[in-house]
C-alpha cells in the first residue's frame, strides 16, 4: 500500500533569529525559532508582553526597525526562500500579495486623512492591473464580508468605533486574497462584546476563504478558541508547541501550566486565579540558560548551565524542557497555589 506524501507546509521557519542593537549590548528578542504553518489552518502564537511575538512577526514581514536584523535561518514560503529575495521582490510579490498583516492598533494602520475605502483601493491598485471602478467594487465586497456596510468606505478613520476600524483592517488583509494572514492580537483594547463579534467574524471568513491564519495573542481563551496548532513563547524561544486540543490536554512545559493558571476556566467557577511570580529575562546577551528557570517552580540546578533544545514527546508535539517524563506529577502540582514560590 503505497503511503500518502505528506503536504508541504505553505510556511517554514527554522532556526529564526532577531537581534536588536542596544547601548546594553545586543538583545537577542528572537531566538532559535522553528515552526511550519500548513495550508488552511490558523496557527496560534501565545505568550506574556515581551516574549517577542511582535518581533518575530515584523521579521518575518521585513519591518524591523534600523537597530535590529534577522540571524541566519531559513524562511521559505510556498517553497521560495524568502531570505533570498530583495527587498523589491518581497515588497511586489510577498508582501499584501501572498502575505498580508492585521496589526496591533488599526487606529494607527490607517492615515487619517484618508477615507478608509479609498486606501482599501488604493492597495488592490498597487498590486493588481484592474480599473478603480473594479478595485472599488472589490472592496465593498470585503467590507459586506467583515459585516460593515459598503457606504462606509467613505468614512475617515476617526469615524470608526474601534471594532469597526479593526474589521476594515481585516478586509484590507484580505484585499489580495493572500495565502496567508498574520493578525497580531486582533481583539487588543476592544471591549468583551466586540472581541466576540470580531473573533466570529474570523471564524466566517476562515469558512469562506482557503487563507491561512497566524493568530498572535496573549490571550490563552482565544487561542484556544481559534487554533488549529499553538505555540507557546517565552523569552524569545519557543517553549511548547502540539495541536490545541493536546496543549490543553496534555501540556508538558511548567510555563504552559503557568499560563493555564493565570486564566479563569468556566469548568471551575470560583477558583483562585494563580499568577507567575516573577519577571521575564531582559535577553541582553545571548541565552547560557533556559529562559523560564528563574521562575520555574520545579527547575534542577541542570537548568540554569544550559539551554535545552527542543524535544518530539510525539508526532506534532515539541517541548524545550529537560523534564518532560515528569509533565504528569507538574500539572498536578501547578494547581496548587503553594507550588508557585513568590
Amino acid at each position: 500500500m503505497t503511503k500518502t506524501a505528506t503536504p508541504e507546509p505553505l510556511l517554514s521557519i527554522r532556526n529564526l533569529g532577531v537581534v536588536y542593537s542596544t547601548s546594553q549590548g545586543p538583545v537577542h528578542a528572537v531566538s532559535n525559532i522553528s515552526f511550519d504553518v500548513h495550508a488552511n489552518e490558523v496557527f496560534g502564537i501565545a505568550g506574556e508582553s515581551g516574549c517577542g511575538k511582535s518581533t518575530l512577526i515584523r521579521s518575518l514581514l521585513r519591518l524591523l526597525p534600523d537597530n535590529g536584523r534577522m540571524d541566519a535561518g531559513l524562511c521559505q514560503y510556498k517553497g521560495q526562500d524568502l531570505t533570498a529575495m530583495s527587498d523589491e521582490a518581497f515588497r511586489k510579490n510577498i508582501l499584501w500579495q501572498e502575505i498580508s498583516l492585521v496589526p496591533q492598533s488599526a487606529m494607527a494602520s490607517f492615515n487619517p486623512v484618508h477615507r478608509v475605502g479609498d486606501q482599501i483601493i488604493e492597495s488592490i491598485l498597487a498590486h493588481r492591473d484592474i480599473s478603480r471602478a473594479e478595485a472599488r467594487e472589490r472592496s465593498a465586497g470585503l467590507f459586506d464580508v467583515v459585516g460593515l456596510q459598503s457606504d462606509l468606505m467613505n468614512s475617515y478613520p476617526h469615524e470608526f468605533s474601534g471594532g469597526m476600524r479593526q474589521r476594515a483592517m481585516i478586509a484590507m488583509s484580505l484585499s489580495l486574497d493572500p495565502g496567508l494572514i498574520i493578525m497580531d492580537e486582533p481583539t487588543t483594547g476592544l471591549d468583551v462584546l466586540v472581541q466576540e463579534r470580531i473573533l466570529r467574524r474570523i471564524r466566517e471568513i476562515r469558512a469562506e476563504i482557503k487563507s491561512s491564519i497566524i493568530l498572535i495573542t496573549h490571550d490563552i481563551a482565544v487561542i484556544a478558541e481559534m487554533s488549529d496548532r499553538i505555540a507557546i513563547m517565552y523569552g524569545g524561544e519557543v517553549m511548547e508547541q502540539a495541536t490545541a486540543v493536546d496543549m490543553f490536554e496534555n501540556p508538558h512545559h511548567p510555563y504552559t501550566l503557568g499560563l493555564k493558571n493565570a486564566f479563569p476556566s468556566i469548568r471551575d467557577i470560583g477558583s483562585e486565579l494563580i499568577s507567575i511570580p516573577g519577571s521575564p529575562p531582559t535577553l541582553v546577551g545571548p541565552l547560557t540558560s533556559c529562559p523560564f528557570a528563574p521562575r520555574c517552580p520545579f527547575n534542577l540546578d541542570t537548568c540554569h548551565q544550559a539551554n535545552p533544545e527542543s524535544i518530539n514527546i510525539g508526532t506534532s508535539h515539541q517541548v524545550r524542557c529537560i523534564r518532560t517524563a515528569d509533565a504528569k506529577q507538574f500539572r498536578k502540582l501547578a494547581r496548587e497555589k503553594s507550588t508557585w514560590r513568590s
